[in-house]
């Protein structure tokens, strides 16, 4: 070998092997005894097969064969990527360049091989650094999006599934604004481009509340705060969405509990001042319209007062049973006789003549009768009410799974949807004369047993009220 050719062969970085057309080894560089751990002498005159794992070791022999008879390339001339054995039986990755000679007049086969075990390493824990990346992102509690600079959503995980109700099929590809309720929708794609161009940041490395879109088009409160990343040149953004709807439903039931409290204040105060007063003066009224003829006329002006003097008690008792409700007294009930004798006192309300009430089904259950007296006569009341007086009323009462269900429909026009949403609301009302506490107070008597009441329109007309209690209180 001359002596550039051999300080080449013995200086080279990558591994070097001869081999003759029978695949014996002929020349193995010090790169290639580092590679495989054998030394020179204890591979030269040995099948180079012996430097490979199965499969290939197996059919090395026939390859090489099949190649002198036919000349037709595998891999002499192209490369490929192949796994070489050492001596010590490990296996490692290296690409492989086979070119052709000939040495005294015969076919011989100069391998070069390039060590790609650091490159494979490097895959492999990038591979391994984008499964955890991919596992944080998928299995956080948080919804994350990322959009291109175009708004083009680009990742959505499946907390950010869960939170709008799209699939990742569904938004892959499309604007970023279809998650937002107007005016934000509209002002998206300017404000990126806003920031495209002027740098000027208003949430992105910041962070606010925003209100989002859900698929069924109900709205609800989210913290979102954008990174910016760039990748091979181009920007992207990606968003993390906390939902707030549970902290804004705390917050909203703290300032509706300091309401309360004020209001329970306020009706102590007043069931003081002002019930006291009003029994007297009730008396009072009642005595003197005792001993008035029947047919004078100062009479019925009198009685009209005394009318609205108990309207005015009902009142004051309605907002103290909603702003201080008592402890509940429970006792074994049978619903459907509690529903019936309720039913029946409304239906002696001589407003109420033409009005019938039908009660079907049975059930038992631990509960306050009292108090749920309270609940089925506003509930009865408000259906009669809605049909003027007129009509019929149906209740079912139903007893599965430890709950008894009374569901109290009605033929009346039905509740409109804006209406329904505020008709628990304290003081809400759509009557001319009413103090909007009946549901209200309703509902705190339901939550006090552990139930639910929601209220439904039928697409047959009328409203429905569905009253849940544990029947094992």
């Amino acid at each position: 070998m001359e002596p550039i050719l051999k300080s080449i062969f013995e200086s080279a970085v990558d591994g070097i092997i001869v081999i003759d057309s029978t695949g014996i080894i002929k020349a193995f560089n010090p790169a290639a005894e580092r590679l495989f751990g054998y030394g020179a002498p204890e591979v030269i005159g040995q099948n180079v097969k012996m430097l490979m794992p199965s499969p290939d070791r197996e059919q090395h022999d026939r390859y090489l064969a099949n190649y002198l008879d036919t000349r037709v390339p595998r891999i002499i001339g192209t490369g490929r990527e192949v796994r070489g054995r050492r001596k010590d039986g490990s296996t490692f990755p290296f690409h492989l360049t086979v070119g052709e000679m000939e040495i005294d007049g015969q076919p011989a086969f100069t391998a070069i091989l390039h060590d790609l075990s650091r490159r494979v390493e490097i895959e492999e824990a990038l591979r391994r650094s984008e499964e955890r990346v991919r596992s944080i992102v998928e299995s956080a509690v948080d919804g994350i999006i990322v959009i291109d600079e175009r708004g083009t959503i680009q990742a959505f995980n499946p907390s950010a599934e869960r939170l709008f109700g799209y699939r990742l099929g569904e938004v892959l590809g499309q604007n970023v604004n279809m998650l937002m309720p107007n005016p934000d929708r509209e002002r998206h794609d300017g404000y990126l481009r806003h920031y495209l161009t002027t740098g000027e940041q208003k949430i992105i490395g910041i962070g606010r509340e925003v209100t989002a879109l859900r698929k069924d088009g109900t709205t609800f409160p989210v913290h979102l705060s954008v990174g910016e990343m760039v990748n091979e040149g181009k920007r992207s953004f990606t968003g993390i969405l906390h939902d707030l709807s549970g902290r804004v439903e705390l917050e909203h039931k703290l300032s509706e509990q300091k309401a309360l409290a004020k209001l329970g204040e306020m009706a102590a105060v007043v069931a003081h001042e002002v019930k006291n007063p009003i029994a007297g003066i009730r008396g009072a009224l009642q005595v003197i319209t005792s001993r008035m003829p029947p047919e004078q006329r100062d009479r019925t002006i009198l009685l009209d007062i005394i009318t609205r003097l108990d309207a005015l008690d009902r009142i004051v008792k309605d907002m103290l049973m909603f702003a201080r409700p008592r402890a509940l007294r429970k006792e074994p009930i049978v619903l459907d006789a509690l529903v019936r004798d309720t039913a029946s006192m409304i239906e002696r309300d001589f407003s109420m003549e033409h009005l019938e009430i039908s009660t079907r089904g049975s059930a038992s259950l631990t509960a306050d009768r009292e108090m749920l007296q309270v609940v089925f006569q506003n509930i009865l009341m408000n259906a009669a009410q809605a049909m003027d007086g007129n009509g019929r009323i149906d209740v079912v009462i139903t007893d599965a799974d430890g709950l008894c269900t009374v569901a109290i429909t009605d033929k009346g026009p039905g509740i409109p949807e804006d209406v329904r949403a505020k008709a628990f609301d304290a003081f809400f009302t759509t009557k001319h004369r009413g103090t909007g506490l009946g549901l209200p107070i309703a509902k705190r008597i339901i939550d006090a047993h552990g139930g639910a009441i929601q209220i439904d329109v039928p697409d047959t007309g009328g409203t429905t009220i569905s009253v849940s209690l544990p029947i094992d209180n």
